[in-house]
Parts: structure tokens; C-alpha cells; sequence
């Protein structure tokens, strides 16, 4: 049976937002989808990025995968190569004018390469996709007596990591150097709700706000 979660969700966004942005759905059946900004996010249920910056529809174009994973660029292999198709078609087809790599608190995938954790199964599709950042760690501290920043810095360095596999394909790096294109760094605190931005300049990750949410 369907998950009845999901039909009620669907009724009240029929009632909702569908039946409050009805002019808008119209549009972009009619005239297609140009959104300027692409996000390439976690596949982590906590971190979805249409919520994070309240995006309506056709405003960003998602792509997510286990830890916000820009793998470099292989062309003409014979591989299946999801996110760099999505990529591709972000910026060939749609000329975004922006790209975010939005890593984030917490992260299962990275926490378990850190941790050298056990394969889920056989296959161990996460274990090798999580290779990809075996150089990261290797170039981080160890985590001595505290673990939780280790993993943090590793979170951070990730989203470094997939920025600079960016500038592997040809035609980002073309759209970049002739100023068409943005790249940027984001992280987001999943307990916290604070979303840090990276400075190009330094590479360091500041907050987006001055000070934390306030609770209720």
C-alpha cells in the first residue's frame, strides 16, 4: 500500500501551496523551468535544501547524493555518472549562474569512512562511494580527544573537496573563468538551524546570521 504519509501530504499541498501557486505551476509547465541557481546537496532526510532556503517551485535545481559528493570529472567512460549528468544539464542546458555545494552537521557517510565503520551489505555501495574523499581524510588531523570537531572538519573539507572536483569538468571551469558562472560553499547545523557560508578569499566558513535562531 502507498504510505498514507505521503497521500495526505500530497491532499494538503493540493489544498495548499499547489492551490496558492497555481499561476506559478502553469508558467513553468508552459514555459519550462530556468531556475539560476543549483544546489548539490546530502541525500540525508534532515537536510533537504528546498526547506533549508524556502524555495519555490522553479526557483533552485537539486541534485543529492550521500555527502554532497562532487565526483571529478570522467568523460567518455563507460560509468554511469548521475550527479555530473545532473551537472551537466544544469549548466549546458539551464546556464545556472550559480552552483552550491551545501554539506552539513552530522553526516552518516562521512562519519562512517572516519570511522571505518562495517559495510551495510555486500555491495557496499556507500564505502565506495565515500572513497572518493579518502584523500580528505588522509590530510586531516586525527581526532585525538575530540572526536566531534575531527568530523566537523572533515564536513567542512568535503564541500572543499567537491568544490575544487568542480573545476575538473571543462565547461565549469569555462563558465567560471569568463564570470558566468559562482561557486560556493554552504553547511548547514542541523541542530542549530545555523547555515555558514564560505569566503572565497580565505576558504574559511562563516554564519550566514549574527546570532542563532531563537526558540520558541
Amino acid at each position: 500500500m502507498f504510505p498514507t504519509r505521503l497521500t495526505d501530504g500530497y491532499r494538503s499541498f493540493l489544498d495548499g501551496r499547489f492551490n496558492d501557486e497555481r499561476a506559478r505551476y502553469k508558467t513553468l509547465a508552459e514555459k519550462g523551468q530556468k531556475p539560476e541557481i543549483m544546489v548539490i546537496g546530502c541525500c540525508d532526510s534532515r537536510v533537504a535544501p528546498e526547506v533549508i532556503f524556502d524555495a519555490g517551485p522553479g526557483e533552485i535545481f537539486v541534485v543529492r547524493n550521500v555527502a554532497n559528493l562532487v565526483p571529478p570529472y570522467e568523460g567518455g567512460t563507460p560509468n554511469y555518472h548521475g550527479t555530473s549528468a545532473a551537472l551537466e544539464f544544469a549548466v549546458q542546458s539551464l546556464r545556472v549562474k550559480h552552483i552550491v555545494v551545501l554539506g552539513h552537521a552530522l553526516c552518516g557517510g562521512i562519519s562512517a569512512i572516519a570511522n571505518s565503520a562495517e559495510p551495510l551489505s555486500p555491495g557496499d555501495f556507500i564505502g565506495k562511494w565515500m572513497q572518493q574523499i579518502a584523500p580528505v581524510v588522509d590530510r586531516i588531523v586525527p581526532p585525538g580527544e575530540n572526536p566531534g570537531m575531527y568530523i566537523r572538519q572533515l564536513e567542512l573539507a568535503t564541500v572543499e573537496h567537491s568544490l575544487a572536483n568542480l573545476m575538473s569538468f571543462p565547461w565549469v571551469r569555462s563558465q567560471v573563468e569568463q564570470g558566468r558562472l559562482q561557486l560556493h560553499g554552504a553547511y548547514f547545523g542541523v541542530a542549530t538551524g545555523v547555515l555558514m557560508v564560505r569566503d572565497p578569499s580565505t576558504g574559511e566558513f562563516h554564519a550566514v546570521t549574527d546570532s542563532p535562531p531563537l526558540g520558541n
